[in-house]
């Protein structure tokens, strides 16, 4: 996954394992994860769940390094990451953002019922997870 990921350009895989590898960011806190799927023992998709620690509110979510290995995309997996996310990061959150710049993404996002925002910081989407479709 990290090869293909950097051959598309995306350095967030790299990121993820730099990060989980330094401590830096583990998942680990009260309603924190990382959601992956395996197809015959084949990691092909991941998406992390962290508290928004740039707004310091600890009811804000976060989706971070999301990636569907690109053989693998159009199947339903990276719906089926953001579904699972969803419904555990109830209890947690209200709200959950993101950041993409990709046009695909933000098509995906948009059909998974964020909201696309310019007011939000540093995220580019949201949701109030009371409000989904």
């Amino acid at each position: 996954m990290l090869h293909e990921s950097k051959q598309e350009g995306f350095r967030f895989i790299q990121r993820l394992i730099d990060d989980y590898q330094s401590g830096e960011n583990r998942f680990d806190q009260p309603g924190e994860a990382i959601y992956v799927c395996y197809i015959k023992s084949r990691l092909v998709g991941v998406c992390g769940l962290n508290r928004d620690k740039d707004l310091g509110q600890s009811r804000v979510g976060r989706l971070r390094r999301f990636y569907v290995l690109p053989e693998y995309r159009r199947q339903g997996i990276g719906r089926r990451l953001i579904e699972e996310i969803l419904e555990s990061a109830k209890g947690y959150f209200d709200v959950l953002q993101l950041r993409t710049d990709s046009e695909e993404a933000d098509r995906f996002y948009q059909s998974m019922g964020f909201i696309k925002t310019e007011s939000m910081g540093n995220a580019t989407h949201y949701l109030h997870l009371g409000h989904q479709r």
